[in-house]
Order: C-alpha cells, then structure tokens, then sequence
C-alpha cells in the first residue's frame, strides 16, 4: 500500500574507515602541531583551534542529520494521513 523507503545502515566496514580515517587526520595534526617550529603559545593555539574546529563539525553534522529525520518523519506522517484519508474515502457513496 505505501512505498516506504529503506533505512540504510552503514556497513561495519565503512564505520571503521571513517573512525581510522579521523584517527590518522588527527593524529597528522597534532604531530605537525607538536613539530612545528614556533613558540609553545602558537602550538597551543593552533592545538586549541583544531579542537574547536572538530567539535563545531562534530556539532553541525549532528544537527543537519536531526533535522533531515525530523523531514523524514514529518513526511512519514503526511504520507500516512494520506492513506487513511484515500482508504477512508468511497468513490460510490451519495454526497
């Protein structure tokens, strides 16, 4: 009756990469950070601004995937009150 899609799930796999993956970027930066050829306030800074950084995205991916599910249901629920309203109805009943 309704074509309800799929919730995908992300494979075990692909959860892995992007957690290694973030590891490593990390990991890069704060090495570069530590090596780097300046006073320890700069490094301090710069380790400071990375980690604002992080959070901020960590943040805003979070609140733009809250707000593609709350689309999600608010369309679910339209399209359910739809159904009820096209199963409810008959075309031959006297007006």
């Amino acid at each position: 009756m309704s074509d309800t899609p799929v919730k995908q799930q992300n494979t075990a796999a692909f959860y892995g990469q992007s957690v290694i993956s973030f590891a490593v970027a990390m990991a890069a930066t704060a090495i570069g950070i530590y090596r780097l050829d300046t006073d320890a306030w700069v490094r301090s800074f710069l380790a400071i601004a990375v980690l604002y950084l992080v959070t901020s995205t960590f943040t805003l991916a979070k609140v733009i995937r809250d707000r593609q599910e709350a689309g999600t249901i608010v369309s679910r629920v339209d399209q359910a009150r739809l159904e009820k309203l096209l199963a409810q109805h008959d075309p031959f009943e006297k007006l």
